[in-house]
């Protein structure tokens, strides 16, 4: 929803990426990338969670979520060093949380 808010410019991009985007083609091109890779963490998660079918082996869902792990982390510190408050202090603790999801469901 937040990703959908952007590209319709409800939300400015320059309250998004910390902060470091230069013009709207940017914008589209970064969200797009936000929205697969959203859908591809919802897949992963769905199919750890049995809501999806397993098509692909425990280990490759492991791996993905370790993945995500590593992701959420480094979205953690970028956040924590946008040039935008609102975006440190809103998404500084849901990516930090999310990191912690994935490394628990990573470790079952």
């Amino acid at each position: 929803m937040y990703h959908l808010l952007i590209i319709a410019q409800v939300v400015p991009f320059d309250a998004i990426w910390g902060g470091r985007l230069t013009n709207e083609e940017e914008m589209y091109r970064f969200e797009m990338v936000s929205i697969i890779l959203n859908i591809v963490i919802l897949m992963v998660i769905a199919i750890k969670g049995g809501y999806i079918r397993r098509i692909k082996p425990n280990r490759t869902i492991r791996v993905l979520l370790w993945l995500l792990v590593v992701l959420y982390i480094f979205n953690t510190i970028g956040n924590i060093l946008s040039t935008n408050i609102l975006e440190a202090a809103i998404f500084t603790p849901i990516t930090l949380i999310s990191a912690l999801l994935c490394w628990r469901m990573a470790i079952e």
